[in-house]
């Protein structure tokens, strides 16, 4: 802390708008009456004491005095280097002002009690560091103005309270600023005052010599742009002369080409108030770049281009047949569409209330069932152009309706470009994978797709970027999905449903070979008569080497036999021309992976043990064969209860509550001896525990299951069943009846119970299935036990299972 001395008695040197700090050696002008009268007392009272005159040098801020000054010495009286006359004054010390006194002279004089700022030697810690950080911005500041002199006196001092008023010098203080560091009267205090003021000075500078650096980059790139815009400018003007050209700007060009293009009446308008804009624009404006993008998608689109539809009923039906086997129902519909089209085109009927009426359909099912390639298949057949807009894993609504104008990088959206692809304005659009669309913070592009899906709605459809009516209402418009569950129902219920459940194996047979192994054959750089497959191989691959509900695993197996038969080939093993035989496929590419429940021996099977029935369910891959196991805990452990596992839904754990119920209220009546169930624990099990599964179609395959188990009695290889369960027996319809009885006839089962209430669904199974599938349609479980079980062997009491 400061400690003060002794009184002293001197003239007061006012100093307005300026500070002295000790140290600081200052020129004053004598012409001024008040530092005249100042500097005259201090020599009249220094005749009377020894060294030099003394005064008191105060600042003076809005006529008000600071409460600290400075002891000056006045080291010299002359001239100054304008010649008036001036003194040399050199701060001492703070002093601390208090009362008038009386001296010689005109000046006022006063009472002042010098400041010790004494500092401890050796200087603290943090008062160290406080001098180093000083020193560093200190040379930082003097190098950037030159000053390598100053930088080496500042580096040279090394008392705490002169290096903090050495910041007196420093001209980018104000005089507010230096008031506070000359009353600051801590050394240590003072100096990290400087210091801070010193650092807020050199960020200030930093950013404003960032600021002018980039300004006069801009300025530099502005002048350089405006040169070369005016060389291009040049450029053009010779070549648009030297070829006989008119001359013109861009934006005239742009005004012919919109008054030149065939546009619909509200689209014209719009463009020309754009050009309108882009001529006003300077050529510096990204309005400008905007305009000119939004124009030419505007003169891009096919506003009134129309492909011819082929009214040739016969030959689109034909041309259906050869490329794709099976799919009825889409054929159907197709044919039924152009028919219609044909007879309104005969009979002289326009559009009806601005609409031309495209079909919207869509098309669900399992994968590798040709849903995609069916649309090139419709375009073919309809002679249209073919679009295909994938939508799996879309967020983003503007990716629908596009964005708008005012972001960077704006696009139309992808119906839009769509349109704009097939280069006419009724299209065939595929749009692809349309229940993996998502919704986040972006929008939800599902609800962004009812506009464009309402046939009512799409012949005024409004894109954001475009901004301008487009009718879509002439477009085809079809839709894949694998799972229906996913699309919206909002979105679902504008468009028409046709469901592809799978192929028979008949059809698959027909579809490997007129389609699949020609193709493979040709990228397998083989000849059509140096490999044939027969069709007991064909059969064999699809019945046992494959067992989905599409084609693309079968694809890919004829092509792994194709590369197999071309490298044996070629390294000298097999000759050419060469038939697979249904007993070669072992040799080339080893075993089956799915060998039916009927071909295997019977201790080998899942039912070969009570307790094992088969049913039937539907996947996002088709339908698939279900196996449903059931145990009796060990009295002695006492685990009663019902315990469930293989990661199932609520609802079918539900079923098998429901199941289990009926069995112990009608144990009785179907002669089962369900005493067990009250003290033993029920296990019930899915194999397949990694899938999840959920429903209530497993409710009479759970129940024969327990039935099996507490009777003893086997359920038979051949039999499959689905169908929901209530406590009172009866046997609930249940959903995906084809692609069930499909599953069944692919895993080689020939007898399928089925609910009453769902025999109408026998209609949509191919005809081929049904003749080699025996379909029970059953009302009560009763019935499904009585089909499902085997005969008991003998009289003897049943010997239960028991789980571990």
């Amino acid at each position: 802390m400061a400690a003060e001395s002794t009184p002293l008695a001197l003239p007061v040197l006012p100093l307005d708008d300026e500070v002295v700090l000790p140290g600081m050696v200052v020129p004053l002008d004598l012409s001024d009456s008040e530092v005249r009268a100042a500097v005259e007392a201090a020599q009249a009272a220094a005749r009377d004491e020894p060294g030099k005159p003394k005064v008191l040098l105060v600042p003076r801020v809005d006529g008000t005095y600071a409460g600290i000054g400075v002891l000056g010495t006045v080291e010299q009286v002359g001239r100054l280097a304008d010649g008036d006359p001036g003194a040399l004054i050199r701060g001492r010390g703070r002093v601390r002002i208090g009362a008038g006194t009386t001296g010689p002279g005109a000046a006022l004089w006063v009472e002042g009690t010098r400041i010790d700022e004494s500092v401890p030697d050796p200087l603290p810690g943090h008062a160290a560091e406080l001098v180093k950080e000083y020193k560093a911005l200190a040379t930082a500041w003097l190098r950037k103005r030159g000053a390598w002199q100053v930088v080496d006196r500042v580096q040279a001092i090394d008392d705490v309270s002169a290096l903090a008023d050495n910041s007196g010098y420093s001209p980018f203080l104000t005089t507010e600023q230096k008031v506070a560091l000359l009353e600051t009267t801590d050394p240590v205090a003072r100096l990290k005052l400087a210091t801070q003021q010193l650092r807020d000075h050199l960020a200030e500078q930093d950013v404003a010599e960032t600021i002018a650096k980039d300004v006069q980059e801009g300025v530099d790139k502005q002048q350089r742009e405006f040169l070369l815009r005016r060389q291009l400018e040049a450029v053009r003007k010779e070549l648009r002369e030297l070829n006989g050209e008119q001359d013109g700007d861009e934006s005239d060009d742009y005004r012919a080409r919109v008054e030149a293009a065939d546009l619909p009446g509200k689209v014209r308008e719009a463009a020309l108030k754009e050009v309108d804009k882009l001529e006003r624009s300077s050529d510096q404006s990204p309005e400008g770049s905007w305009i000119r993008t939004w124009l030419d998608t505007v003169l891009e689109m096919p506003w009134n281009e129309r492909t011819e539809d082929s009214y040739d009923i016969q030959g689109a039906q034909a041309v259906l047949d050869a490329e794709h086997a099976g799919l009825q129902d889409v054929k159907e519909r197709i044919t039924e569409y152009l028919a219609v089209r044909k007879r309104r085109s005969d009979r002289g009927l326009g559009v009806v209330g601005g609409r031309r009426g495209g079909a919207v359909l869509a098309l669900v099912g399992p994968p590798g069932v040709g849903k995609t390639s069916l649309g090139e298949s419709v375009a073919h057949a309809m002679g249209r152009k073919f679009v295909r807009v994938a939508l799996g894993g879309v967020r983003d609504e503007a990716e629908i309706r596009g964005h708008r104008r005012t972001y960077v990088g704006a696009l139309p959206g992808r119906i839009v470009r769509a349109i704009k692809e097939a280069g006419s304005m009724n299209p065939v659009v595929l749009l692809d994978e349309i229940d993996k669309v998502g919704s986040d913070f972006r929008g939800d592009p599902a609800a962004a797709l009812l506009e464009v899906l309402d046939p009512a709605q799409n012949h005024t459809f409004r894109d954001h970027y475009l901004e301008v009516e487009l009718d879509l209402s002439d477009v085809v418009f079809l839709a894949t999905a694998n799972v229906l569950e996913a699309i919206p129902e909002a979105l679902l219920d504008r468009m028409e449903l046709v469901r592809l459940d799978g192929y028979t194996e008949d059809e698959k047979i027909v579809i490997a070979r007129d389609h699949l192994l020609p193709r493979q054959l040709e990228r397998a750089g083989l000849q059509p008569d140096e490999v044939t497959i027969e069709e007991g191989a064909l059969r064999k691959l699809a019945g046992e080497y494959t067992r989905e509900a599409g084609v693309r695993t079968l694809e890919r197996s004829v092509a792994r036999l194709l590369r197999k038969v071309a490298a044996q080939h070629e390294l000298g093993e097999r000759e050419l021309p060469f038939t697979v035989a249904e007993g070669d496929l072992r040799g080339l590419i080893g075993r089956p992976h799915h060998v039916p429940e009927s071909a295997q021996e019977p201790a080998e099977r899942r039912t070969a043990v009570p307790g094992v029935a088969t049913g039937l369910a539907v996947t996002g891959a088709g339908g698939d064969v279900l196996y449903v196991e059931a145990s009796l805990a060990d009295p002695e452990t006492g685990a009663a209860g019902l315990t469930l596992t293989g990661q199932l839904g609520d609802v079918m754990k539900e079923s098998a509550q429901i199941a289990l119920s009926f069995l112990r209220s009608h144990g009785a009546e179907l002669e089962l001896p369900v005493g067990d169930l009250k003290d033993r624990g029920v296990h019930i099990h899915f194999p397949a525990g990694a899938v999840p599964k959920d429903g209530p179609s497993a409710g009479i395959t759970m129940t024969t299951a327990l039935a099996s188990l507490l009777s003893g009695r086997l359920v038979r290889t051949d039999v499959a069943m689905t169908g929901e369960v209530s406590l009172t027996g009866r046997v609930l319809p249940i959903g995906g009846v084809k692609q069930k009885l499909l599953a069944a006839h692919r895993a080689g089962v020939t007898t399928v119970i089925i609910p009453k209430r769902n025999e109408p669904d026998l209609d949509d199974v191919p005809a081929e299935v049904l003749e080699r599938l025996d379909v029970h349609a059953v009302t009560d479980v009763r019935q499904v036990l009585e089909l499902a079980l085997s005969p008991a062997t003998n009289g003897a009491a049943p010997e239960v299972p028991v789980a571990a």
